[in-house]
Parts: structure tokens; sequence; C-alpha cells
């Protein structure tokens, strides 16, 4: 997270293509000090196109052929922009997006492979899937499989070697009963292979079932057929195409230099912009055609990383020279192969082995990470050093707060106030200030970055310093900022203190908070706070909650287990933590002001999940109102991919801390997820004790609203303590 030298120059790749993720990974290998790595894809994961057909086969898990770009940004040490970029402005040296600000770049690197969509063909956008970009096609198709109808029936559009592999793959997926049908215009398919090839897997098609018709040329696509030039009408219930290649349309107005459509650089895969970079299937060598195919970008991918470092260390780059031929391995459906190169032909098992084993050994560069090194004890050191080195590595967001424990026995020396203006301080959520007829409730909090790019923190931490005037009830008024930036050359500093400015105030803007000033400066990290005020005419506090009020909380929770998993590098059997993480960010990117004006009004006491976790915050309220309660843990909804995470022994740093604090007051069954109860909460949701009778009412308005909202339990009478069952 903290770089070694100050960062002066941004590299930003655009795409995760497979050249950009080896340069990724070379990166993490050995970065090159003073410079700011940027990856934006839309997509948390990329697809490895070698294993495609295995995965449409059913021989390989999705998982199995993703590259989870979230952690192979966090091993490279670049800020991962999960948007899709949609043009460059090359004179600004900007890149534009279709959900945020553009993003400024010294050096650009280009890597979005293709599409295969036929957006001029009547129905094809709305009733066919393409077969790229594949993410969408593989999550298709897997829901497809999952329940088909009896007689599935798939037309392909495209007799290339893509269609085929396809066709064959469906074949034998769906097996005995299915109809699969390959379409192409062209009289003959495969022409760029050799005869044996083609006639091995002509025979093959037509073993498997599949129903080959080439010259013939779709017209319209609808729902459930496919409807030809002649008038025929062909029934289907998958219609995929696989009709070559097109590159995307946002490349044509780049001015760069191309040919149908397609970028095209110089040997040493520069454009004729000297500081754009390209490679992959949306671009060529000039002078030196080749197809479409994955292996080129994988050759290329050294090439790219060496040139792309000399630029930026103003060195002369080298030349790129792909081979004559490759070995063509085309799956056959089953596990079989046919191998081509140079003309000569042969197929079966053992090629469709040789295939498996190329493409695990390239899948096998993205599994394991050096994870962060423990610190070292000196030979001679203070009694006890080892035991605190051996914690959990220190963790961002609220995984980064001081333990309840230590934070409770520093608060009991603050003196009381001594204001009559100051109706309360120190235990609640915020300071409440007698102002006029109401009140103004005041609050501060900072985060410390858990993730490379600035204007995400700036709008988490935004979202968080509300959350305590969101639990009050209070209305958000002013905001100050406190900014540390991490060393930065002075064009990265306006960059970065610039974005995390324009996001906090969009996100004060919005929920009726003007920012007013602040104060910045430099420092080891990243670190982002805000000082807030609000108006209430009647503040929420913590006591007030009584036996028989219903529990409701308004987000999901598991983010500081989400968060620490994804900074630790490790893997996770069965699950891809880039899609866990993104969805964790989604969540917590959810503001609560909505929530709290529902809330509000009917709330006998509130406070928001933060950093002592849900049961922590819980058992504050229990203690201010005097009351016990009775939380079911199957009614507390928890973030996609935490209660797995839990399960395989993965924590924030603080949460032993925190069940320390509250395990001597809480029963709980032995469950995984209960561990969950103390998991330190970032943007965390409300947590409100409303009337029974209001709590359904309470819970449609909050949906209704947007909010993943629960009733998890009620108050119970009693001494303050949690019952989980």
């Amino acid at each position: 997270m903290t770089p070694a030298y100050p960062q002066i120059r941004d590299l930003v790749l655009i795409g995760g293509g497979h050249a950009h993720a080896l340069v990724l990974r070379m990166w993490g290998m050995d970065p090159l000090p003073g410079t700011r790595v940027t990856v934006i894809d839309p997509n948390p994961v990329a697809p490895y196109t070698g294993m495609l057909p295995g995965l449409i086969a059913g021989h390989y898990r999705r998982e199995e052929l993703m590259i989870d770009l979230v952690r192979l940004g966090r091993f490279a040490g670049a800020r991962v922009i999960l948007d899709r970029a949609t043009g460059i402005d090359r004179d600004a040296r900007l890149v534009h997006l279709a959900g945020r600000p553009p993003v400024a770049y010294d050096l650009l690197a280009i890597d979005v492979g293709i599409t295969s969509d036929l957006p001029s063909l009547p129905g094809a956008l709305d009733h066919a899937v393409a077969a790229k970009p594949l993410g969408r096609y593989a999550t298709a198709w897997a829901a497809f499989v999952a329940n088909p109808p009896p007689r599935p029936r798939v037309v392909i559009l495209g007799a290339g070697l893509g269609g085929v592999e396809l066709a064959l793959a469906s074949a034998h997926r769906l097996g005995t009963g299915s109809q699969v049908t390959l379409l192409d215009q062209t009289p003959q398919i495969l022409s760029a292979l050799s005869l044996k090839a083609r006639q091995v897997l002509a025979a093959r098609l037509q073993s498997a079932g599949v129903v080959l018709r080439l010259g013939e040329r779709v017209v319209g696509i609808g729902p459930t057929d496919v409807t030809l030039e002649s008038g025929e009408v062909i029934g289907s219930d998958f219609t995929l195409t696989a009709t070559g290649a097109r590159p995307h349309g946002w490349l044509a107005k780049t001015g760069l230099r191309q040919e149908g459509g397609f970028l095209v650089t110089d040997a040493t895969l520069r454009t004729s912009d000297p500081a754009i970079f390209a490679s992959g299937d949306c671009a060529g060598i000039e002078g030196d055609p080749r197809p479409k195919a994955g292996v080129f970008a994988v050759r290329a991918a050294k090439v790219l990383h060496a040139n792309l470092r000399a630029a930026l260390m103003g060195k002369p780059l080298a030349p790129f020279r792909p081979q004559g031929d490759y070995l063509k391995l085309v799956s056959l459906g089953e596990r079989s192969a046919v191998a081509e190169k140079w003309g000569i032909a042969a197929s079966g098992p053992r090629w469709w082995r040789l295939k498996d084993r190329i493409d695990r050994k390239f899948m096998e560069k993205f599994a394991e990470y050096p994870g962060m090194a423990a610190p070292e004890v000196p030979p001679n050191s203070t009694e006890g050093l080892a035991g605190q080195l051996g914690r959990r590595p220190l963790c961002g967001g609220c995984g980064a707060k001081l333990g309840p424990g230590v934070l409770a026995s520093a608060l009991g020396s603050v003196p009381a106030p001594v204001r009559s203006e100051v109706l309360s301080g120190p235990g609640d959520d915020a300071a409440v200030l007698a102002s006029g007829a109401g009140v103004q409730v005041l609050t501060t909090d900072h985060l410390r970055a858990f993730c490379n790019d600035p204007r995400l923190m700036a709008r988490l931490a935004a979202i968080h310093a509300l959350g305590d005037i969101w639990a009050m009830g209070a209305a958000p008024q002013v905001a100050l900022a406190q900014v540390t930036l991490p060393p930065l050359g002075p064009d990265l500093q306006t960059r970065m203190l610039g974005e995390v400015m324009e996001e906090a105030g969009s996100v004060f803007r919005a929920a009726g908070a003007d920012v007013v000033g602040g104060h910045s400066t430099e420092g080891a990290e990243l670190t982002i706070g805000f000082t807030v005020t609000g108006l209430a005419d009647r503040p929420v506090g913590k006591g007030g909650a009584q036996a028989g009020d219903a529990l409701v909380l308004t987000k999901p929770i598991g983010s500081g287990t989400i968060l620490a998993a994804e900074m630790s590098l490790a893997p996770v059997p069965g699950l891809l933590l880039g899609e866990v993480w993104a969805a964790c960010i989604a969540q917590m990117s959810v503001p609560q002001g909505t929530a709290a004006a529902i809330l509000g009004p009917v709330a006998r006491a509130m406070t928001d999940v933060t950093g002592f976790g849900l049961s922590g915050h819980l058992l504050e309220l229990l203690g201010a109102s005097g009351a016990a309660a009775r939380l079911r843990l199957d009614d507390v909804p928890l973030m996609a991919g935490a209660a797995e995470l839990a399960r395989a022994g993965l924590g924030s740093s603080l949460q032993p801390s925190n069940l320390a604090a509250v395990s001597w007051r809480m029963e709980a069954p032995q469950d995984a997820r209960v561990g969950l109860l103390t998991d330190p909460q970032t943007c965390g949701g409300l947590l409100a004790s409303v009337p029974a009778a209001r709590a359904g009412a309470v819970l449609a308005a909050l949906r209704a609203a947007g909010h993943e909202a629960a009733v998890i339990g009620e108050v119970i009478a009693g001494v303050p303590r949690l019952i989980v069952v």
C-alpha cells in the first residue's frame, strides 16, 4: 500500500486482457520506483480464453479460468478501477469512463480484446449472447444449463475455430436429446487449417449431432428462434454469436491509426501516439497481420512490460517478433482435441491432456502470490514483542481502529463536559450541542486506506463519517476534511487531492451538506477523514430501547473479513475474491441518509454498526437502554462470501479485540457466522430499536428505498447481554 519512493508518473492500463494480466504479474515481481499503476476494467475478474470451451463442456469450474484482477492488482500495487473506458482525450491525457470522472495518464496501454456481438442484426442485442467478451457468455451459459428445457436447442452463428469448438462443447454438455445448429455464410469452414484437421473436425461435428449449415445468412433473432434469409425459422433456446472479431466502437474515436477498426502499432507495440501502447486482439502490428489468438497476447506480454518500463525510464524500446506459426489445439467437446501446426494434424485424448496442462500452467501464474512478510523479531528485543508482531497484519478502514477495551479505558479519563450547551459528549455516536430550538450534533472519523483508489477511499470515508450523523437522526450540515497524502510528486499530489476532494464533495452535497474547509498534509500513507456537523429537532441516542422492540439492521455485515481477505492475497477455494470484494464495496458505497429518514421518526434507540461490530454496537445500545436482546443468527444478513471466508479462518486484525470485549456478555452457538458478529464494519448500516407493531412497515419502506434491511431480533428484559440463537 505504501510506496517506498514518491510516485511521480501515472501508467494506466485499459483492460485486463492476457497481456495486461501478465504485465501486472511481472510488475508485482519487480515494481518500477516512481510509477503509479492503474488498471481499468469493468469486471473484477477476467476469463482466460483457452479454457472457455472446457467450461462450456463442463470440464472446468468457472473459478478455474478466471483471473482475479483485484487480487492481481493488490499484488502489483496497482489501483484497480472497475469501470468501462469510453474514450481517450489525447491532448489532456485523460481516459474517459462510463461511471466516474476521467483518469489522468502519463503513459497508457490498451488491451481490451474484441467483441462478437452483432448490433446491426435485428434482435441480436436483445435475444442473443456474444461469445466475446467471455464473462457474460459464461454467466448466461451457467444459468441455461442449470435449468435447461427438456430438449434444449442451441444455435451458434459463426463456424470459425471458436464457433466449432463451442458447438462441440455445447453438444457434449447438453448430451442426448439436444440440438446444436452451427450456421455460417461462407461455403467452407476453417480454411486456414490443414485438410486433415478440417476432416477430423467435420467428422466430430457429425458424430456429436451438430447440424452444420453453410452458405446461410441470418436476418433476425427472436427470443426463441433464428430467421434465415430464405424465410426458414430455426427454433433456439440459446443463441450465440461467434462470428469473428469486431473492435470496440470507442476505439474509432481516439484518433489513433487503425485498420478496420483495430489499432495499428509498430513492432514495439506503440501506437501512432508515442504515449499509448496497444496489444492483444484489439491491435495489430503494421505489416505483420496475425489471427486473433490469445497465444500472441501471451507472447507479447514480456515485450510490452519491458517497453512500458523503458518508456518510463527514457530508454530505447525493443521489437516484438511473433512466431510464424503456432500449435493450435482445438477441443472436440469431450476430453479430446485436434493438434495442428505447419499443416500437420493429429487428434485424440493425448492432445486434450497437453492442452489442459498448458492452460493450467498459465492459470497457475495467478493462483499464488507472496503474502505480506511478517516482520522479524530482533535477537535482542523487549519481552512480549514477538507476540505483538504475531498478530494479524494491520487492516485498513475500521479494521485499523483501536480495540474497544483500549478505547474505553482511555475515554474514562476524559473530563465531563462543563459547558451548559453540551448536552452529551463521549459515549454516544456524536456529541450533542444545544442549538436554538433544536440541537447540533458533531462527530469526526477517518479511514486508513485499504485500497489504492483515492477516489473510492474518499467516497467511503465520507459515507463512513456521515454514519454517526445519520445514526443520531440528524440532517448533515457541514464537513471539514483532513487528508494525509502518501509520498508523491507535485503532479500526482494535485491529481490525488483533486480526486479526493471532488468525490467527497459530491457525497456531502448529495447528503445536503457543504465541505467548508479542512487540512492536508503528507505522510506515510493515504488517510482520509472528516469532521461533520448535523442538525436535529430530536436526536436519537443509544438509550431508549424497550423490551418487545424489534431490532432492524439496514446493511449486511462482513466487510471487515472481506477487506482483510483481499489484503492478505490468500486464495480461497471456490471463491473469486475480486468478485466478493467488488460486491462488498458496492454495499459499503450505499449512503444511509434515506434509511435514517425512515428510521429516525420511529426509532426508540439507534446507532451505526462500525468498528466494534454488530454485537459490540448492539451491546452499547443495550447498556444505554438497560435491556437485553435476542438475536436470530439466520436472520442477520451477510455479505456474499463472508461466511466462507470466516470458515477459512480469515478475519480483521480488530476482530479478536472486539470478541474479547463482548464474549462475557454474549451467549452464542458454535457457528462460524458468530465470528462475523464481532467483525468490524466500514460504512456499516444503521441498527435501530423500533416498536414491534411498526417494524413491518419500516422494513418495507427501507427495502423500497433500496436498502437490504432485515429484522434480526428483539429487545428483551434483563441485564445488558446478547443471546444469539
